[in-house]
């Protein structure tokens, strides 16, 4: 490429590189307290590529689940903004964002977030219901199954074990395919031995179909799974 002007030479180069899963730039978040104002996030800046895994660690108070919640659109910043797959979340209004998360983001809540009045099987129907699929009862069907609880379709949340419910909530994530999966403290709520049988299938599901993960946890033997982990303390990556 000696002859080729350098301008081209860097579109060339740009248009090689795959395009961020998440790109996140001068990310803050503050709030009104009785002092005037908090800030719980401050500037945050990173990006994470298709198919990573990515662990955000740190104590308690730290951030970790506020940037999670803005990472999804749950919630909005004070500043920054946040790009997943080549969208700009906060360019979208509240409609825009919960269509966002409809066709590309699983999330896996550590309070399993199930609806009580639907059985396993409707609470894993219900995301490709909401987008209209055709196949729904089949791929639920099918999800379950691969989690180990075909024979609790028809169960209803209270009726399930902890980790039986958080397998549900998995099979949910991951019944549309998303290319984004979230998961906040997801084993946070589950004794140690059902918590790894849980994390186990989560990276098992991710593997196969390849979609970016971004875990929020606090034990360090879940984060040294993923690929890359960020630390943040006070609000700020370090």
């Amino acid at each position: 490429m000696r002859d080729i002007p350098e301008a081209i030479k860097s579109y060339v180069s740009s248009a090689a590189r795959p395009q961020p899963a998440i790109e996140v730039v001068n990310l803050s978040k503050r709030v009104a307290d009785a002092s005037g104002e908090l800030t719980i996030l401050h500037n945050v800046d990173f990006t994470v590529q298709p198919a990573e895994t990515l662990a955000i660690v740190g104590a308690s108070g730290s951030g970790k689940s506020t940037l999670l919640g803005l990472l999804a659109g749950l919630d909005t910043p004070s500043t920054g903004k946040v790009v997943l797959d080549g969208s700009d979340i906060f360019a979208l209004d509240e409609d825009g964002r919960a269509q966002l998360r409809k066709a590309k983001l699983g999330f896996v809540f550590q309070s399993f977030q199930l609806l009580a009045h639907l059985s396993a099987l409707e609470n894993v129907m219900l995301p490709m219901e909401l987008r209209g699929d055709a196949d729904a009862r089949d791929k639920a069907t099918a999800m379950l199954g691969r989690v180990g609880l075909s024979s609790r379709l028809k169960h209803y949340p209270k009726y399930l074990s902890g980790g039986e419910q958080q397998r549900v909530a998995l099979a949910r994530a991951f019944v549309t395919e998303p290319p984004l999966l979230f998961a906040d403290e997801p084993t946070g709520s589950l004794d140690a031995a059902t918590g790894e049988a849980v994390i186990q299938l989560m990276f098992e599901l991710n593997r196969e179909r390849g979609s970016t993960l971004v875990l929020v946890t606090h034990d360090p033997s879940i984060a040294a799974r993923c690929s890359r982990t960020i630390t943040i303390a006070a609000g700020r990556i370090v």
